[in-house]
């Protein structure tokens, strides 16, 4: 590390559980975030504060003026622009150790095993069911760990992935084609509950860089903005009938799903 980096660092170096060999890991690691929105911002802001050597910033999207309310990587002034451009300057300005690959493109199924395969881990940003069943397919077949997520109004969830350890997305919430569940776009939401589920995803990714603390793997957790409330369930083993990670899987490459506004709502009583 320069003197530049160790000064930079020198907060988190004093951690115990992360040191200077974890620095040193952490400016090696790549993470891909597939979203530069809600989740994206967060996320990805605090990963390249924390030194994050690569990151990856995967969006088709423009900036509108919607997004302003929680996507803290844009600014008024980027309204029109690619997403990934305004995010790429934004993380050069706070840390310019950080290489960034601002991947302007839809995520389907032709190119999201391609996109994913060169990350130690992964962020899902994306903001609908048949993103997220995606994402997480691609990831159980190349064996990439990922960080779940999804917030609705004053609410929000995630949970981790890592391959052998935990049970898959479809394991949680089986697909179904139900549609006319809220989504942001007509139920709303509170931009500090994005940042609050981002910042824990982009503390996951951390933990399992620098083999730091216990991951969310078999836990499910929800925020509640309005009860300041958190909930953990924890969750089954893997399901020996997962059509993706199950012991005679049926898919076994990515499919475009159905684009829905279904809410991936754990159905247990809680």
């Amino acid at each position: 590390m320069t003197d530049e980096q160790t000064e930079r660092y020198y907060r988190q170096i004093l951690l115990k559980e992360i040191g200077a060999e974890g620095q040193r890991r952490l400016m090696a690691a790549r993470v891909l975030v597939v979203g530069a929105g809600g989740l994206g911002s967060p996320a990805a802001l605090y990963l390249a504060a924390a030194g994050v050597g690569r990151l990856g910033i995967v969006d088709f999207d423009e900036v509108d003026r919607t997004n302003l309310q929680r996507q803290i990587l844009h600014s008024t002034k980027d309204i029109g622009r690619k997403k990934v451009e305004s995010a790429a300057e934004r993380i050069a300005a706070m840390n310019p150790n950080v290489v960034v690959d601002a991947i302007h493109s839809v995520v389907h199924s032709g190119n999201v095993q391609e996109l994913i395969r060169p990350w130690d881990f992964i962020i899902d940003g994306t903001d609908n069911a048949a993103a997220k069943y995606l994402i997480n397919d691609a990831c159980v077949i190349e064996g990439k760990p990922y960080s779940h997520a999804g917030v609705l109004q004053f609410q929000g969830q995630t949970t981790t992935y890592v391959p052998g350890r935990s049970p898959c997305l479809r394991c949680i919430f089986p697909y179904s084609h139900e549609r006319g569940e809220p989504s942001c776009d007509t139920a709303g939401v509170i931009g500090g509950v994005c940042g609050v589920i981002g910042t824990l995803q982009a503390m996951e990714a951390i933990k399992y860089i620098v083999g730091a603390g216990r991951l969310l793997t078999g836990r499910l957790l929800f925020y509640d903005a309005l009860e300041v409330r958190f909930h953990e369930v924890r969750l089954p083993p893997p399901d020996g009938s997962c059509p993706v990670c199950g012991k005679s899987p049926s898919i076994t490459r990515p499919i475009d799903l159905e684009t829905c506004s279904r809410r991936l709502q754990f159905r247990q009583t809680l």
